[in-house]
């Protein structure tokens, strides 16, 4: 029965057949084709589920007579696996020894150069114009590795791309490794119009793995087209090299039939006709491609597991053994051994070979660790349960009154304690399972030679939990526990140190690294979650696929670990607990643990609650030295905690207190850094989240990674315990790295990287100095204003390899009447990050609630004129004006007055000038008296005698001559007495009348 799909190219594929044998009939007579001519294909299964075999000519023209076209299997057809369908007989025929089938799905795990149907595709998403991003990514790609596929290490974004047709719904699966997240790893699903498959965020982002370890990954497929796409971006902000992701071993199902086998990669092989898989060969065994057995390596050769050829053993050198010590014998001795390496690769027996050192002299065993005694077999044992040891001494019961002090304390490495273990582990090939990682070497515990110098050697710790003692019950800081441990890395090559944790087995986590070599220090972590733990030591030479030993020589020791309050530990000593209290009815000398906040007094042994403003500091609880006051400026939570600033701050200046509400700045604030690009041009920022006081001590700035939308980037001030978030982080000052949608073409912005900056809140302080942090104030714009800045100091504890000291950080918070109340936040101009050191940062927070609050002496006041018998007064803001809030201007009032006061004022004014007036006519009138007298005394001296008037000279006047009015006396009268001579005068009585008389010599009256 013909149906539509092959009716519709049938035509089409006959006519380019009659074309081809016309041709080829001019030319020559053709000959007939056999079967090395031509190969089979279906056609695409039309709507009924049928399709039809064909014979495609590998060289069109050259032969005639093709097989004609053939009804072929059901669409839904397929082999079993180990099986593949022979398209001649139209059958499954079973795999011949040294191929393998999965019947109907693919297998993909031969990686020495890229499977046909699949691309590496590199791009720079957000390139920029003339194509220069595009260009530096073209030697960008997935490579092949052998066993595995290699990403990329920069910055651009490679998609390795695979299109698969699937007759029914099926899967697909793959084995990777994904150790660093800074490259971002993905993988989705798209159809033939590009749309792209509905996952989840887990689905689409791979879970980061742990450094030597395999994840799988599996989704299902849809019937039809499936375009896959593993795509992987590096984001070098870091500045640390980054680790690729591997991808190895993927597999489909789902596909209608396997039309031939695949054959086993060199190395491994299938013993038998029909295998599903091969078998990788076993060590000084080698094989080549699409063999069925093994061949065994030649005299002084040797391989590894799953080889394809065999090496020239090497004369043996130090490189080929090591050192350890032997464990205790029943002397109580040991002694320093050397073992060859394992596998042993190199021929002793050579000419120039270095033989194997013989042992070294018994010595007596070091002491046990602390908290385990020496057995009588001189074997170590921990002590039972409420007795305690430091290794040197039986143990012995803890007294009344004490418990004991919970931990693991490992000083010495004669052999490895019963819950460490250590492994090897290679990302190319399993040559290295199996073999110690780690050797103990008395002292320490160093990493052992591995089979190459790119091979992981780890060490592990498991412990199944954290119990926080009653005696340090009273402290609530979130610590469970601390582990901490000292170390030294000698290094000539690019070797790198991690040290790892994996809580509840969900998923590890890198805690730090280091690269390099390292001088001996101690690094310490704090445990806030009282849950099961591994933690994690693996070294690794290089990250070079090397499959050689040239840098066995770099290694890494570990001196001492030590853990506490662990929940099945053993006990190095006994600490002083709290006791019942007196008016309980319990025993007396049972420890009881104490309420948040409260200590052990020394002296009753009872639990006593910390003074106000003092916090539980340190690791201890014990006397009430253990309540550490806090810094200026702040004051202790509900429970003793922490310390933390309640959002006032008072300041005395200048005779004046200064008294500021910085309530308005409590809310968590964000601060979003200019954009950063890498050296590609990757476009990043640093995000900041600021919890600046209040919240009652909580730290409510927090910061996650692995974001998929910026609402849940920015959502700062989160009301659930963001402490159990996972890939969160809580903080007084978080900080985030923000990889926008538009700087990578990424479809959701990134967030990565984030780091609390400030668990601790040292004070509040005008200082520019506290607890050894320096608030540096250079580094902003001068203050001109006479409002002193307040600086807020944190610091937060966990260390790190670059701060030792761990990290800390300083807010200035300025007074700027010009920003609104929630202000704004900067950073230095000279350190754009935050940070000139990458270990203390700053910002700066100007706001007009940074101001005081406003008093009485912040205003004056001013008297208006009189008018209509009403004065009034005003208030007004003393300029500039510094401050905010507080009391109010008081309100204009009025007063009445009188005009009179004005009436008084000129009438004041009027008796001035009066009085002035007089005293000048008096002045002039004493003025002329005198030289009246002056005239009567010139008059009396002219006389002829004594009361005789002189004789007249003449009656009359000369010409010009004035009448002269005054009188002269012969004595000085006084004012009473002219007073009564003008009064007699105009009376009428005995009087004597004044003439005027003139004279040659003198003018004078005479009184008669």
């Amino acid at each position: 029965m013909w149906e539509p799909a092959w009716a519709s190219w049938f035509p089409r594929c006959l006519v380019l057949v009659i074309a081809a044998q016309r041709a080829s009939s001019e030319d020559s007579a053709p000959r007939r084709c056999d079967e090395t001519d031509y190969i089979y294909q279906y056609t695409e299964c039309d709507t009924t589920g049928s399709r039809w075999r064909v014979a495609i000519p590998l060289s069109p023209g050259s032969c005639s007579d093709l097989p004609p076209p053939s009804r072929g299997m059901d669409c839904s057809f397929s082999c079993s696996a180990g099986e593949f369908l022979e398209m001649s007989t139209q059958s499954c025929t079973p795999c011949a020894a040294g191929s393998y089938s999965l019947g109907s799905g693919l297998r993909f795990d031969q990686w020495d150069s890229l499977p046909g149907g699949f691309i590496s595709i590199a791009s720079f998403l957000n390139a920029r114009q003339h194509g220069d991003d595009i260009q530096a990514c073209n030697s960008s790609m997935w490579t092949p590795q052998g066993v595995y596929l290699e990403s990329n290490r920069d910055e651009c974004t490679v998609s390795l791309v695979y299109v698969v047709h699937l007759e029914k719904q099926g899967s697909v699966s793959f084995t990777y490794q994904y150790p660093d997240n800074n490259i971002f790893f993905e993988f989705y699903v798209q159809n033939e119009q590009c749309q792209e498959m509905s996952q989840s965020e887990e689905q689409k982002w791979l879970k980061v793995t742990n450094n030597g370890e395999w994840g799988t990954h599996e989704i299902s497929l849809w019937a039809g087209t499936n375009i896959l796409y593993w795509r992987t971006t590096g984001i070098l902000v870091s500045g640390k090299r980054v680790k690729p992701v591997l991808l190895r071993d993927i597999n489909i199902e789902g596909v209608s039939y396997g039309s031939e086998c695949f054959p086993c990669r060199p190395g491994w092989f299938s013993p038998a006709a029909g295998s599903a898989s091969c078998q990788p060969c076993p060590s000084n065994t080698f094989s080549s491609k699409g063999s069925p057995s093994c061949s065994p390596c030649p005299e002084n050769h040797y391989s590894q597991e799953g080889w394809a050829e065999c090496k020239v053993k090497l004369p043996c050198s130090e490189k080929d053994y090591f050192q350890i010590h032997t464990a205790c014998d029943n002397e109580g001795k040991t002694q320093a051994e050397y073992r060859w390496v394992k596998p042993k690769v190199c021929n002793e027996n050579a000419t120039d070979a270095i033989p194997l050192p013989g042992s070294g002299e018994r010595k007596p065993c070091p002491p046990c660790n602390p908290g385990f005694y020496n057995s009588n077999d001189s074997t170590c044992l921990p002590c039972p349960p409420g007795s305690h040891s430091d290794g040197t001494y039986a143990c012995i019961q803890c007294p009344a009154g004490t418990e004991p002090v919970l931990g693991y304390e490992y000083r010495w490495w004669n052999v490895l304690p019963y819950n460490m273990k250590t492994s090897c582990f290679n990302v190319g090939n399993s040559k290295c399972d199996g073999m110690n990682g780690w050797e103990v070497a008395g002292d320490y515990v160093r990493s052992g030679a591995g089979s190459s110098d790119n091979d992981y050697l780890i060490l592990s710790l498991h412990l199944s939990g954290f119990k926080v003692p009653a005696s340090l019950s009273g402290m609530s800081s979130g610590e469970v526990g601390q582990i901490a441990f000292e170390f030294e890395t000698d290094c000539t090559a690019d070797c790198e140190f991690y040290f790892m944790m994996d809580v509840q087995n969900k998923g590890t986590t890198v805690v730090e690294s280091w690269e390099g070599s390292k001088e001996k220090q101690l690094y310490s972590h704090s445990m806030t979650q009282n849950n099961s733990v591994t933690f994690t030591w693996a070294f690794q030479r290089t990250s070079h696929a090397l499959d050689v030993r040239h840098f066995v020589g770099d290694s890494v020791k570990i001196f001492s670990i030590h853990v506490t309050n662990v929940l099945d530990g053993v006990a190095s000593g006994c600490r002083a607990c709290a006791l019942v209290p007196e008016n309980s009815q319990r025993a007396g000398s049972s420890c009881v643990p104490c309420p948040p906040g409260f200590y052990i007094n020394a002296e009753t042994n009872r639990c006593k609650e910390c003074p106000p403003n003092t916090h539980l500091a340190g690791r201890h609880t014990y006397g009430q030295e253990a309540c550490v006051p806090c810094g200026p400026g702040s004051m202790s939570n509900e429970d003793h905690s922490r310390c933390y600033s309640n959002c006032s701050f008072s300041h005395v200046e200048n005779n004046r207190t200064l008294t500021y509400d910085l309530s308005a700045l409590s809310r968590v604030a964000s601060l979003t850094l200019d954009p950063s690009f890498t050296t590609k041009g990757t476009k990043y920022l640093h995000l900041f989240n600021i919890s600046l006081c209040g919240h009652q001590g909580k730290r409510a700035a927090v910061c996650r990674n692995n974001l998929t939308d910026f609402s849940s980037v920015f959502n700062k001030d989160d009301r659930g315990d963001a402490a159990q978030l996972a890939n969160a982080v809580d903080s007084f000052i978080c900080q985030s790295t923000i990889i926008p949608a538009d700087g990578r073409g990424f479809r959701m912005p990134i967030s990565s990287q984030s780091i609390g900056l400030a668990d601790i809140f040292l004070g509040a302080t005008v200082d520019g100095v506290l607890d050894g942090v320096s608030a540096q104030p250079d580094l902003f714009p001068r203050n001109t204003n006479n409002v002193p800045d307040i600086n807020f100091f944190f610091r937060s504890t966990q260390v790190t390899a670059s701060c030792e000291q761990g990290r800390s950080s300083v807010i200035t918070v300025r007074c700027n009447t010009k920003k609104s109340e929630r202000g704004d936040l900067s950073v230095p101009g000279s350190c754009p990050a935050g940070t000139c050191d990458g270990c203390t940062f700053h910002f700066l927070w100007e706001s007009a609630s940074a101001c005081p609050r406003c008093t009485e002496n912040d205003y004056h006041q001013l008297d208006g004129a009189c008018k209509g018998s009403i004065q009034e007064t005003f208030y007004l803001w003393n300029e500039p004006k510094l401050c905010t809030r507080g009391v109010s201007l008081p309100a204009r009032s009025s007063a009445p007055c009188e005009a009179i006061a004005m009436l008084l004022k000129f009438g004041l004014g009027g008796g001035a000038f009066l009085a002035v007036l007089l005293v000048s006519l008096t002045c002039y009138f004493w003025k002329k008296n005198k030289r009246l007298e002056y005239k009567y005394s010139r008059l009396v001296m002219t006389a002829n005698k004594e009361c005789e008037l002189p004789a007249p000279d003449s009656c009359g006047l000369d010409e010009g001559e004035e009448p002269d009015d005054d009188a002269v006396y012969t004595r000085k009268p006084s004012l009473l007495g002219k007073l009564r001579a003008i009064a007699k005068k105009h009376g009428g009585g005995d009087s004597s009348e004044s003439v005027q008389l003139n004279s040659s010599h003198a003018d004078r009256w005479v009184l008669g």
